[in-house]
């Protein structure tokens, strides 16, 4: 089949655009107010854009407490979503006013650079700093959605995944989102290298 992604006309229940790029990585985002109330909310629209310097951005639709966080005190960190951490991610998912940490049962751990904490029960987290907000407009020029870019300031690896002068991604089994409400959880790892 075929469709016109702007009339959207796929004639399904829902949109298969999600289902289609995916696997995505889950964008668990710290960030704190300017009054210093901490926001912990997932995105499923976030990945990596840069080897030197790192680059990562997620998109938000429509403007949500943590792009006003962001916006406000330019910082923020992302912590991996995992399997073991699958509950407790989607628990922080909630529309609430309160500590989503404390409302997942989640610990903070100090960041080393920038003010948000990170999950300290996560294996992985990185320390940004904003570098840009991206308007995303629709078809009447109207920015519902927007990209959120940050520079990767700092990097924290849990020593039980470093092995052999790698990390273990497999032994973490990061969750990633497919379409629908549909996760994967990376458990193999293989290895092909390029031709050059």
């Amino acid at each position: 089949m075929f469709y016109d992604a702007v009339k959207n006309d796929h004639g399904f229940q829902y949109d298969p655009f999600k289902a289609i790029v995916a696997p995505r990585p889950i964008g668990w985002v710290s960030t704190l107010s300017p009054a210093g109330q901490i926001n912990l909310a997932p995105y499923s629209y976030f990945n990596a854009f840069s080897q030197a310097p790192h680059y990562v951005a997620f998109g938000s639709g429509p403007r949500k407490d943590s792009m006003t966080n962001i916006e406000a005190t330019g910082e923020f960190t992302f912590s991996l979503a995992t399997y073991d951490l699958r509950e407790k991610m989607n628990a922080s998912s909630a529309h609430v006013t309160s500590d989503e940490f404390e409302l997942a049962g989640l610990t903070k751990a100090d960041s080393h650079i920038v003010r948000p904490p990170r999950v300290a029960e996560s294996p992985a987290a990185l320390e940004c700093c904003l570098h840009r907000i991206v308007p995303l407009p629709d078809d009447d020029g109207n920015a519902h959605n927007f990209l959120i870019v940050g520079r990767v300031l700092g990097i924290y690896i849990d020593d039980r995944f470093i092995h052999d002068g790698r990390v273990d991604t497999a032994a973490m089994q990061p969750i990633a989102r497919l379409g629908y409400s549909e996760y994967a959880t990376v458990t193999e790892v293989w290895r092909m290298r390029r031709p050059d």
